[in-house]
């Protein structure tokens, strides 16, 4: 019922003609249906090159991205808000080239530990920013998905409910929520009541074990998670996300504060979690059947 993806930084640390094909190769090798492809260097992507790549692999893609401080859509500069916005939707014609229909990540903010809570004009600058992009992707047939990330990568939405209110201002049925475990982890009462609360708003989903390596070696309840899952009848993407130092891609996992070699093995991990969430979904919904 659902696609399983896998985030192509578990196989490469950037998005080059080489680096897709092993991404490609590798994700269909692990058993995955989609491969999601970070932009955040998106001068380096081979938009016909890689739909050929994805096409000969049967994988479909979605993709994501962050801002940096210098082209954050929620300053109260509008100068910087402007060139986030720009950024957005230079990664939203990507996606839509790549032939992809999701589009997600931290688009409200710029990705990193602010000194301050966000501000009302601020707040502003990026909800106006959003219903613009919503209104582009609506046309293109694309989905936005608001990713909800911890505190120490942006001020503005870190729960749930607090994504849910921002969708709620921004006003267009095409943004929905992306729920990731390892953020939840940190944010959360538990696993189960933020499911229920997004329902049928919930667009996108990663799962990432609490310290972003093999998933059921960590602290996270994904049963929990994944029997809520089952409840509100979710049958969108479930991606598999884990970093580690042995991939790097030098600005975004310095700014995901990929410090240590969680592994080294990419198709080992992938493999596992390829089986681990297939698991997981077959027992979540042999539950709810029963």
């Amino acid at each position: 019922m659902n696609d399983l993806g896998v985030h192509a930084l578990v196989w490469t640390g950037d998005w080059t003609p080489e680096g897709a094909r092993t991404a490609a190769a590798r994700s269909r090798e692990a058993g995955y249906d989609l491969v999601e492809i970070s932009l955040h260097d998106p001068e380096l992507v081979d938009v016909k090159d890689t739909r050929q790549v994805l096409a000969d692999h049967g994988l479909r893609v979605a993709c994501s991205r962050g801002l940096s401080f210098d082209s954050d859509v929620s300053s109260d500069d509008p100068d910087t808000a402007a060139r986030g916005e720009a950024l957005l939707r230079q990664a939203l014609r990507i996606t839509h080239d790549l032939g992809g229909d999701y589009f997600g990540g931290v688009l409200y903010s710029a990705l990193g530990k602010y000194g301050r809570p966000a501000t009302a004009r601020g707040r502003e600058h990026a909800v106006r920013a959003l219903r613009r992009l919503a209104a582009e992707a609506d046309g293109l047939g694309v989905t936005l998905g608001l990713e909800v990330v911890n505190r120490y990568e942006t001020n503005v939405v870190n729960t749930a409910r607090q994504c849910l209110d921002l969708i709620d201002e921004i006003g267009a049925d095409n943004v929905l929520v992306h729920l990731d475990t390892y953020h939840m982890n940190i944010e959360e009462q538990d696993f189960s009541r933020p499911v229920r609360a997004c329902g049928d708003r919930l667009g996108y989903v990663h799962i990432g074990e609490s310290h972003r390596g093999y998933l059921g070696s960590g602290t996270i309840d994904f049963p929990a998670f994944f029997h809520a899952l089952a409840d509100i009848g979710y049958q969108g993407p479930i991606t598999f996300e884990s970093f580690s130092s042995a991939v790097v891609a030098p600005g975004l996992s310095h700014d995901l504060a990929v410090w240590r070699n969680l592994w080294s093995e990419g198709p080992d991990l992938a493999a596992h979690a390829r089986s681990y969430m297939a698991a997981q979904i077959k027992a979540a919904h042999a539950r709810t059947a029963a």
